[in-house]
C-alpha cells in the first residue's frame, strides 16, 4: 500500500501585508545574540522539504539554491511554486534576509534548497519524500527541515532518515499537532518519532507548552510555534501556529551553531556533534520530559554559566498550568 504524507495541521491567525520587525520567535531563541558574534548561517545549505516556496518573495530572493527541485507528482522538475504557502512560511523563519523590510529569519545568510514534495492539495507520497531526502544528501545539505508527518511508521522512510544522518546531516522534524494538552499521553508523528530525527515540540510566546504539541519520548527540544510571523505567498506575511513553525527555528539555529563550532574546531562537524551542541543550548522549562525533551532552545552563551539557573528560575519561563 502506498503511504501518504500530510502537512501537519496548522492554524492561520492573520495575514499581514506591510511589516518590518524581527519576529518574536527569533528573539525568544536568542538568535540576535548569535548574530552579534557574526554568526548568521553563511555557507550552510538547509534543505526544506515542504510545499515549495515563493522564490520571488523580497525576503527570500537570493536565498534559494539554484538546484532546488520539485519532487511532487505535479509540475515540472524545476517548478517549486508554492500554492499553499506553508513552505514559504517555513523558509522565511529559517532564512528570511535582512533587507530593511519584512521579517528576518533565524539564519538570514543560510542557503535554502527548496524541495517541493507536496502537491497542491497538501499530499505527498513517502516515495516523494524519500527521493527528496536522497537528493538533499547528494547536494550535501547540512540540515534537512521537515514540517510534515504521518501516524504510520514506514521502514523505507526510516532508512532514508538514517542515510541522511549517516551523511552527517541534521534531520529536523516537527513533532506534530495531535497533542491533547496532557504530558502523560503519547502522540507520535513520523518521521519526527524516529530516534535519528531531531523532534521539535512547540511553546507559545509566554514559554508555556502549546496545547496542540505532540508529547512522547522522542521529543528532543521545544521552540516557538504559536502565532509565528513569517513570509507568505505574493510578498505577504502570515501569522500561523503549529509545530510546523517550531521546527524551522531549530533548523536555522543549527546553521548558526555550525558557523560557530566549525570556525572554532576548524573542521566539519559530525551530525552527533551538531546534536550535542544543540542540546547544550537548551534550558528546561520545568515540564515533563515527554513534553519538552531537553528544554527550550536558547542560543545565548549565558546557559554555559551560572546565569542559567537564574534564567530558569524566572517565573516567566516556567509553565504553571
Amino acid at each position: 500500500m502506498e503511504r501518504k504524507m500530510k502537512l501537519i495541521p496548522y492554524k492561520t491567525e492573520q495575514t499581514v501585508s506591510d511589516v518590518y520587525e524581527i519576529p518574536a520567535g527569533v528573539k525568544i531563541i536568542q538568535a540576535l545574540e548569535a548574530w552579534e558574534k557574526g554568526r548568521k548561517g553563511n555557507g550552510v545549505l538547509i534543505a526544506v522539504l515542504d510545499t515549495g516556496c515563493d522564490k520571488e518573495h523580497p525576503d527570500l530572493k537570493g536565498r534559494i539554491h539554484q538546484k532546488s527541485r520539485n519532487f511532487s507528482n505535479e509540475g515540472e522538475e524545476n517548478d517549486i511554486t508554492d500554492i499553499l504557502g506553508h513552505g514559504t512560511h517555513v523558509a522565511g523563519t529559517i532564512a528570511a534576509i535582512e533587507n530593511g523590510r519584512g521579517v528576518v529569519g533565524v539564519a538570514p545568510e543560510a542557503d535554502l534548497l527548496i524541495l517541493k514534495v507536496f502537491d497542491d492539495n497538501g499530499l505527498a507520497t513517502n516515495e516523494n519524500l524519500i527521493r527528496a531526502i536522497d537528493y538533499a544528501i547528494l547536494q550535501k545539505a547540512r540540515v534537512i527541515s521537515m514540517s510534515l508527518g504521518s501516524p504510520f511508521d514506514d521502514p523505507n522512510l526510516h532508512e532514508a532518515v538514517k542515510r541522511a544522518t549517516q551523511a552527517e546531516i541534521a534531520v529536523v522534524c516537527a513533532a506534530g499537532n495531535e497533542g491533547d494538552n496532557r504530558g502523560n499521553t503519547v502522540e507520535k508523528s513520523f518521521p519526527a518519532a524516529y530516534p535519528e530525527s531531531i523532534c521539535v515540540g512547540a511553546i507559545n510566546q509566554n514559554k508555556h507548552m502549546a496545547i496542540f504539541s505532540n508529547t512522547n519520548d522522542q521529543v528532543d527540544l521545544v521552540a516557538p510555534g504559536v502565532e509565528i510571523l513569517s513570509t507568505w505567498n505574493g510578498g505577504n506575511y502570515q501569522i500561523i501556529s503549529g509545530t510546523s513553525m517550531a521546527a524551522p527555528h531549530v533548523s536555522g539555529a543549527i546553521a548558526l551553531l555550525i558557523n560557530q563550532y566549525e570556525h572554532e574546531f576548524n573542521r566539519r562537524l559530525t551530525e552527533g556533534e551538531i546534536y550535542a551542541q544543540l542540546v547544550k543550548r537548551t534550558v528546561s522549562l520545568g515540564l515533563q520530559k515527554d513534553e519538552e525533551g531537553n528544554g527550550l532552545l536558547l542560543l545565548s552563551e549565558r546557559i554555559y554559566n551560572n546565569e542559567a539557573k537564574a534564567f530558569v528560575e524566572n517565573r516567566e519561563l516556567i509553565n504553571t498550568h
